[in-house]
């Protein structure tokens, strides 16, 4: 999708397309055996590089907020290191030893967090270099639905209808999915963070400076406490495969 489709269906008035999480549907319709959305079910196909349509993966995403292993402050030592090892990383290489190591990286950063849309977009890449090309648009889809599931919560220009994240990192991901460079995140409520981007977005109906995002969900069990560091999925130039 190119960069102006992505900003201007981001854009688009709430009413026409937002799906914000409701947290009682959300919580009776995942925890339910019986439900199509119930999640052991829906992680399990997920897990399997099954593919999801936008209403499961909505579920899945909201739904992981519920579960015992959610734990949106616990420090990921696997995706610091996939961090540091996609710094210098070289894209033209293909190296198989190089991929699989990537690989092996991101598979215990997803562990911890399996929405870590920085592991899914290298897991894509990775592949792609390996001539795995099952595998690559499994996880093209994944990657691609989690954003999507992201960026359909709300519009992200105003407090009162931001984005809806899970972790810090995600919020970040979104905006750097649609090109868009940012600077420090600002915290401006109990539940709403505002991350003003480098360059202001002049667009028909006025101009935009920055996005707002919900982050309630990762300290609604802990007091409140700073974001985590900024981190984006964009790395020596790699952006997202289209499919």
């Amino acid at each position: 999708m190119k960069l102006s489709l992505l900003i201007a269906t981001l854009l688009l008035p709430l009413t026409l397309w937002a799906k914000v999480p409701n947290e009682d549907d959300i919580l009776r319709k995942t925890m339910d055996a019986a439900s199509p959305y119930y999640f052991t079910s829906l992680m399990m196909r997920y897990n399997n590089l099954e593919p999801l349509n936008a209403e499961e993966y909505h579920y899945l995403y909201y739904g992981y907020a519920y579960q015992d292993s959610y734990n949106p402050t616990a420090v990921n030592s696997a995706s610091e290191q996939l961090y540091a090892s996609l710094m210098s990383l070289n894209t033209e290489s293909n190296d198989a030893r190089e991929m699989n190591h990537i690989i092996s990286l991101c598979n215990q950063s997803l562990m911890n967090d399996p929405f870590n849309t920085t592991a899914l977009n290298m897991l894509v890449f990775a592949y792609g270099k390996l001539g795995d090309k099952e595998k690559e648009q499994a996880y093209a889809h994944h990657h691609k639905g989690i954003l999507d599931t992201i960026k359909s919560s709300g519009d992200g220009r105003s407090e009162k209808y931001p984005l809806h994240i899970l972790m810090f990192s995600h919020a970040v991901d979104v905006l750097s999915s649609m090109g868009l460079e940012s600077k420090r995140p600002e915290i401006i409520s109990r539940t709403v963070q505002y991350i003003p981007l480098c360059e202001t977005l002049r667009l028909p109906d006025g101009k935009v400076k920055g996005f707002y995002f919900d982050y309630s969900r990762i300290y609604r069990k802990k007091p409140a406490a700073a974001p985590t560091k900024k981190r984006t999925w964009q790395f020596n130039n790699l952006g997202v495969k289209e499919y």
